[in-house]
């Protein structure tokens, strides 16, 4: 009898297919994963990045400085006196002063009206209202604020007569502005600059003798 050959049955074809075809969505699926950890990794880097340079740009640049006001001097006008010496009753009498703005940020200064008291050995005797206006960027920004003098006021110090004896006018000042610094209209702040001025003014000269001046800012 002739032996029936042994015959071994051969693997199926869809069996090698179907193993290499999962190898395949392995790797892919690693790869796709790396690169999508890469990209988070880039993404995030790129969020510190700008967070970092967005802080120092806060800190820095961008953070709201205090405007410096200033006061640069009186003027006096419509001054009549009698004999010399003390302002004659019933005129008026004002100071001009000649004050400053200088804003230090990179963004406008708008301010609305200013204030400026006057007092006279603690005594008000003038007050004035300035008008609204905005500071540049990095300028400085000049007015003159006429403050209109209480003559009654004046006149009922005791100290007048020897002050006006002397040449020397003792003042004290108070000026507040205050207004908004807008950057890039995402930075906002208000901003409140107040000063006071001791100041002795000379009287022949129309000079400032002498001045003492504090300043505050409130953010």
């Amino acid at each position: 009898m002739v032996e029936r050959e042994q015959v071994w049955p051969l693997a199926r074809g869809n069996d090698r297919l179907s193993s290499d075809s999962g190898e395949a969505a392995s790797t892919v699926k690693k790869v796709r994963h790396r690169a999508c950890v890469k990209c988070c990794g880039y993404v995030i880097a790129l969020v510190l990045i700008l967070a970092v340079v967005m802080v120092i740009l806060i800190l820095t640049v961008f953070r709201v400085k205090e405007p410096k006001i200033k006061l640069n001097g009186f003027t006096v006008t419509q001054l009549q006196l009698i004999s010399g010496t003390i302002p004659k009753p019933g005129v008026n009498m004002s100071f001009i002063a000649d004050i400053s703005v200088k804003n230090p940020n990179v963004a406008s200064f708008r301010y609305s009206n200013t204030t400026t008291s006057l007092y006279y050995h603690g005594l008000l005797v003038g007050e004035a209202r300035g008008p609204p206006g905005t500071t540049k960027a990095g300028r400085t920004l000049r007015m003159n604020v006429t403050v209109d003098i209480i003559t009654d006021r004046l006149l009922s110090s005791p100290n007048l007569q020897s002050d006006y004896g002397a040449g020397l006018f003792p003042v004290d000042s108070y000026s507040r502005v205050g207004g908004r610094v807008n950057i890039l209209n995402v930075f906002k702040r208000h901003v409140t600059v107040t000063m006071n001025c001791s100041t002795t003014f000379n009287i022949s000269s129309q000079r400032i003798h002498e001045q003492k001046c504090k300043r505050k800012g409130y953010l």
